[in-house]
């Protein structure tokens, strides 16, 4: 089986009916309304460090397989760190910038990286990733960049990577699993009665603060809601980090019109002698499994607001509509004391040096020992009753 690999510098270019076929619906992140949002709105491309050069693979004229990929002057927005890498290269006098990143920008979701259409065969799956492999090898000689990276994928591509011989990491997060509770006491029931009690103190702290909670499904979102949530997520951002964030009200505005099937906003009001104020917001998305909680900010501070908008709200929402699953974002190992588990994440890499692909090597398997040491750590400390 005979395939051709190009890249292109818009999505548009492989166009929406040609992406959806292969990458499918179901997770939000790897739509092509999410990647062309981005796009559009300038959040990559221009200036941004994030050039798009996503690769098409067609056979006989079809496509058959596609990949999100960016040329990156940076780190910034990845979330599997290599600023290390970066550093080392530089002690040397070598560039480690430009590489190649298939990832989400600045989303660090786990989820499918290379698309492959179900005519394509097991055997010939192998061909055309191995393939694949070498085109972005000669894109590295093209574009004089340091290598290529893929973030965020699945396990069964972990193990396909690892079988090709690419350098492997591992990460984690920490997701919360709905085991069938009916609400949020028959959750926090499973936990050892200290657990419990500072969950519910937690929560109890914010009742006579005259707040209200309030999801808004993507098609319902007003554009003064818009607003409001992009100026909490603004504030937030440059309070923390000095900037506005990665992310533009274009593109939260694009996000709504094209996919607000898969978006809830939640508003966050309170009731003070001036009326009703609006106050924090965060933005979740939804899938037939999962609930994300991904951008969130607030106008005010208060004491426990920010676990219960991103967290307790979200455990609320996926027991009373039957989610499995809530993502609630990158890092953050406080998630485990109020009942979320440590996963793993992965990621795999391909370094042109000679001798930096050794000492990366090595330093991936020592990294590894220490995350799975990490994580079996951490879930000695999750809250429930022994046994459950």
């Amino acid at each position: 089986m005979e395939f051709s690999f190009q890249y292109v510098n818009q999505i548009e270019q492989i166009g929406k009916q040609a992406w959806s076929s292969l990458m499918g619906q179901s997770n939000p992140f790897t739509r092509y309304d999410f990647l062309h949002s981005l796009e559009v709105s300038g959040c990559v491309g221009g200036a941004s460090g994030w050039q798009p050069m996503h690769v098409k693979v067609t056979h006989a004229g079809q496509s058959v397989a596609v990949m999100p990929l960016y040329f990156k002057t940076h780190s910034y927005g990845e979330y599997v760190f290599d600023w290390a890498w970066a550093q080392a290269y530089a002690r040397h006098q070598l560039d480690y910038y430009p590489k190649l990143v298939s990832a989400i920008p600045f989303t660090p979701v786990c989820g499918k990286r290379i698309a492959i259409a179900p005519s394509v065969q097991v055997g010939e799956q192998t061909l055309l990733l191995q393939q694949l492999s070498h085109y972005l090898d000669g894109l590295l000689d093209k574009l004089s960049a340091s290598g290529w990276h893929n973030l965020f994928h699945d396990s069964e591509a972990q193990q396909k990577f690892r079988k090709a011989s690419h350098l492997t990491r591992l990460g984690t997060q920490f997701h919360w699993h709905n085991r069938g509770y009916s609400d949020f006491n028959d959750f926090v029931a499973t936990m050892s009665s200290r657990k419990r009690k500072n969950i519910l103190k937690e929560r109890r702290q914010l009742d006579d603060k005259g707040l209200s909670f309030r999801f808004v499904k993507g098609e319902d979102v007003t554009e003064s809601d818009l607003l409001h949530f992009v100026a909490c997520y603004q504030a937030t951002y440059d309070k923390r980090s000095g900037h506005s964030g990665y992310l533009n009200h274009a593109f939260f505005s694009q996000l709504l019109a094209s996919m607000a099937d898969a978006i809830l906003l939640l508003i966050v009001e309170q009731q003070t002698s001036h009326g009703v104020i609006p106050i924090a917001a965060a933005l979740y998305f939804t899938s037939a499994t999962t609930l994300y909680g991904r951008y969130w900010g607030s106008l005010v501070e208060m004491d426990g607001l920010h676990f219960e908008t991103c967290y307790y709200q979200g455990i609320d929402y996926a027991i009373t509509h039957g989610v499995q699953i809530f993502d609630a974002g990158a890092q953050g190992e406080h998630k485990v004391l109020r009942g979320f588990e440590p996963v793993a994440t992965y990621s795999a890499h391909e370094i042109k040096h000679p001798g930096f692909r050794v000492a990366i090597e090595d330093f991936t398997q020592q990294e590894r020992q220490q995350i799975n040491h990490y994580m079996a750590q951490l879930r000695k400390v999750l809250p429930y009753k022994k046994g459950d």
